[in-house]
């Protein structure tokens, strides 16, 4: 970040004011047309008021000093006058002031409508690379200097603008001669503006960014003060927010000393004016030049105090206007954000088979499914029948294009087969099941399912015929139904009953308070890890479907709990194709209970044979449990 450039109003800079102006416009023209005309009002009746004091004096206060008996009329119909335009320019300012707040508020809601909405179209890769603090910014920092300059910026601005021009009509007409010195102390006014906004401007926008980074690694340490504790890294975590909140501090102090300074040089530079036209209007009264009355002078002299304060307003302004844009440069980032990309066109439906044994589209769920796959050449439509058939044909892909993760890879997975991927730390094993979801698209080979090649597979399809437990579960605020409701949206109470059973979890949420009513808050930390795997099983049980990914699923159960779960994992398998992905096949407690129990039985087993000597008896035991270990691998594994 180079601090010492100049920051100034880019074509980017006003090409994102003209993007944001059209949020505006699109939905709330004639809103905005109505404060548009509103602020003008306002400005011309603030403008009256001063304006009046000529006339009042000159032609109706002067004339009855000295008077016996003065007539007042005249005064009072001129004030009556005066009174309704000062209540048509409060009526006014009440009304812009409403509408813009109103108008602010619906941009706001259209603009974080859009961020979400177009952000659940962005691929896994963007969330990999921009933190979530970063991201929750644009909701909250960034979001929220839109509505300060909407509701408030753009108004004043407005207001400013208009009173600049309609005094500066006004003091021309009362005095040519007094305007030039006015004019002379604007160029004075507009040189110091310029100077001090240019440097609270640079400082705001720092200011901006710091705020995000800051953002992100509070939200970062918030999610890992577990981590933070057990390593005792408090004092580290706090050097480090100390750096960034020095950072924010000082972008903070620099942005708001040049804008509080703002305020005060211009008010000075304006009793400067006032006292400088006081002395040269008397001069020229004096001397009956100019035509200047005390009428003329009253007003003019009101016009030149006012005069200051909109060049104030629109120096204010601007430092919230460029850090609004600024923000809204992040917003729309987000916005323009590449998609991720689908040209599938295979979906996929409810089938049922005819009496010849032919798949045939249907409306109502039958438990069947298939791909329907329409052909462009002869506009006919073929059927697949939805088994889970799972093939990479020499696949390669990597998540940079100059490190190649997997290398010409090959594997099948028949239908209701089990396929378990077992390595170390980075071999890669998740990164296959990323590209079976197509989180990621391969850089060559290809991948077929069913068949089917799954470039050709629309992604929402492909993923929803897919089910999946990752290690790191996430659990969403609402009940432990709504959340294993998650896998299926449509799942009847009984079906997430069976799915809770059939994971093992509907024992524990028996034991809750509510049972599953019982609401979840903080991803599930009234549970404990064990408990959100489970209802993380149950989800996928829920959605029943016919290829599933294991990613460390029992990572986070004890050995007890996971002979349990197996049995219900055991289950869900069933019928499926499934990928397993794990570190080791079996904990090292249950390898060894496994080992004591099986030599107890093999010793039982060799005892009645009363024949065998000593080594006899510990080959015998070594055998059974290498036969027994032997057939556990392969049911597991298999």
């Amino acid at each position: 970040m180079n601090k010492n450039k100049k920051p100034k109003m880019t074509k980017n800079d006003l090409k994102t004011a003209k993007r944001l102006m059209k949020y505006v416009t699109e939905k709330y023209k004639f809103q905005f047309i109505l404060v548009f005309f509103c602020i003008l009002i306002s400005a011309v009746a603030t403008t009256a008021v001063s304006l009046s004091l000529r006339y009042l004096l000159d032609d109706f206060i002067l004339p009855l000093v000295g008077q016996k008996t003065p007539d007042f009329a005249g005064l009072y119909k001129a004030l009556t006058v005066l009174g309704v335009i000062f209540l048509a320019g409060v009526i006014a300012t009440f009304i812009y002031t409403r509408m813009m707040v109103y108008i602010g508020q619906g941009v706001l809601k259209r603009v974080r409508d859009d961020m979400f909405e177009h952000m659940q179209t962005l691929p896994i890769r963007y969330f990999d690379q921009n933190t979530n603090g970063s991201i929750m910014s644009l909701y909250t920092n960034d979001t929220d200097t839109l509505r300060q300059m909407i509701s408030q910026a753009i108004p004043q601005a407005l207001m400013a603008l208009f009173t600049i021009v309609v005094t500066f009509i006004s003091m021309l007409v009362l005095s040519p001669l007094l305007t030039i010195l006015a004019v002379l102390i604007i160029f004075v006014m507009l040189a110091v503006t310029g100077r001090i906004g240019a440097k609270s401007g640079k400082y705001f926008v720092h200011q901006q960014m710091s705020l995000a980074d800051v953002t992100g690694f509070v939200e970062e340490r918030m999610n890992g003060q577990r981590v933070v504790k057990v390593f005792n890294h408090e004092a580290k975590s706090k050097e480090e927010f100390d750096q960034l909140n020095e950072v924010l501090f000082e972008s903070a102090s620099q942005a708001n000393k040049y804008g509080n300074m703002m305020g005060p040089v211009i008010g000075n530079i304006g009793n400067l004016q006032f006292v400088l036209t006081a002395v040269l209007g008397g001069i020229l009264s004096v001397a009956g030049i100019g035509g200047i009355t005390l009428g003329v002078m009253a007003s003019y002299l009101q016009f030149t105090k006012s005069f200051t304060q909109p060049f104030m307003q629109v120096a204010q302004q601007f430092n919230s206007i460029v850090m609004a844009l600024a923000g809204a440069e992040r917003i729309f980032n987000l916005i323009d954000e590449k998609p991720e990309e689908d040209e599938g066109y295979v979906t996929l439906v409810n089938a049922r088979k005819d009496e010849n044994g032919n798949i045939v589209e249907c409306k109502e769920r039958t438990g069947m499914w298939a791909w329907k796959h329409p052909h462009s050449a002869d506009g006919s439509v073929s059927y697949t029948e939805l088994k889970g058939d799972v093939r990479f044909e020499d696949v390669t892909f990597g998540y940079n294009e100059d490190k190649t993760i997997l290398h010409d890879i090959s594997l099948y997975a028949k239908p209701g087969q089990k396929l378990a991927f077992v390595g170390s730390t980075g071999a890669g094993k998740t990164t296959i099941t990323n590209l079976i979801n197509r989180f990621y698209d391969i850089q060559e080979g290809k991948i077929r399912y069913d068949g089917i090649n799954i470039t050709k597979i629309k992604k929402d399809d492909l993923r929803h015929s897919l089910g999946i437990v990752l290690q790191d579960t996430h659990l969403f605020t609402g009940t432990i139904r709504d959340n294993i409701r998650y896998g299926k949206l449509d799942a009847t109470d009984e079906e997430i009953y069976a799915a809770a059973k059939l994971a093992h979890a509907d024992q524990f949420i028996q034991m809750l308070p509510k049972g599953y009513d019982t609401m979840l808050s903080g991803d599930g930390e009234e549970l404990s890890q064990g408990q959100r795997q489970l209802l993380s099983i149950a989800r996928a049980a829920v959605a029943d479907p016919p290829v599933l990914i294991l990613d460390e699923a029992t990572s986070s159960i004890d050995t007890r709990t996971e002979s349990i779960v197996q049995k219900g994992m055991d289950n869900l398998m069933k019928g499926r194709t499934v990928f397993v992905i794990a570190h080791r096949l079996l904990r090292f407690e249950t390898v060894m209970r496994l080992l004591f129990w099986n030599m107890a039985r093999s010793l039982r087993e060799v005892t009645t044979k009363t024949s065998l000597n000593r080594k006899e008896l510990i080959i015998s035991c070594i055998l059974v449990n290498w036969n027994f270990h032997k057939k556990y691998y392969r049911d597991r594994i298999s």
